[in-house]
C-alpha cells in the first residue's frame, strides 16, 4: 500500500506541477494578449487611426496571441500540439482563399483610411461611381450620387483603378 501510495504522490507531484505551470502560463499570456491588444488599440487611436480599424486590429492581436498560448499550455501538459499547429495552418490557409475578395475589400480600405486619397463629403468618381463620398467603411465606400441614390462601391475596385476629386467640401 505504501509502494501505490509513493507512486501515486510521485505522480501526483509530477503532472500537478505541470498542471499548475499550464495555468499560469495561459492567465499570464492571456493577460498579456489583453495589455497588448489594448496598448495597440490605444496607440493607434492616439494616432488618428479609424476607430474601427484600431479595435479590429486589437481583436485579431488579442485571438492570434491567445491562441499562441492556448497551444503552449497544452504543451506544458503533455499534449502533442503539432497537429494543432498544422490544423490551424490549414484553416488559415482555407479561411484566406474563402475571404480572398473580402480581404481585398479589407486591404484597400486599409489603404483608404491610412492614406486618404479622398475624404467624407469629397465628390469623386470612382469604382464606377459619380457623387459624394457619404462613408467610407472597412470593406466599402458609400458614395451618394447626384440624383441621391446611395451607391455601395467595394473598396477593391475604389482603388483599382483612378479615382477623379472633383471637390472638397
Amino acid at each position: 500500500m505504501q509502494d501505490l501510495w509513493d507512486k501515486a504522490s510521485a505522480y501526483i507531484l509530477q503532472y500537478g506541477m505541470n498542471f499548475i505551470a499550464a495555468l499560469l502560463i495561459f492567465f499570464i499570456g492571456r493577460w498579456v494578449a489583453q495589455f497588448i491588444g489594448k496598448f495597440l488599440q490605444q496607440s493607434m487611436e492616439k494616432a488618428k487611426v479609424n476607430p474601427t480599424l484600431a479595435s479590429f486590429t486589437r481583436n485579431v492581436v488579442y485571438y492570434g496571441i491567445l491562441v499562441f498560448v492556448a497551444i503552449a499550455s497544452l504543451n506544458k501538459l503533455g499534449v502533442e500540439t503539432n497537429s494543432f499547429v498544422a490544423v490551424i495552418g490549414a484553416a488559415g490557409l482555407a479561411v484566406g482563399l474563402a475571404l480572398q475578395g473580402s480581404l481585398a475589400n479589407f486591404a484597400a480600405g486599409v489603404m483608404i483610411v491610412l492614406f486618404q486619397p479622398f475624404q467624407v463629403g469629397d465628390r469623386i468618381e470612382a469604382g464606377g461611381a459619380i457623387g459624394r463620398v457619404q462613408e467610407i467603411q472597412i470593406f466599402s465606400t458609400i458614395i451618394m450620387s447626384d440624383d441621391k441614390t446611395k451607391v455601395i462601391v467595394p473598396n477593391a475596385k475604389v482603388t483599382a483603378d483612378k479615382i477623379v476629386i472633383h471637390g472638397q467640401s
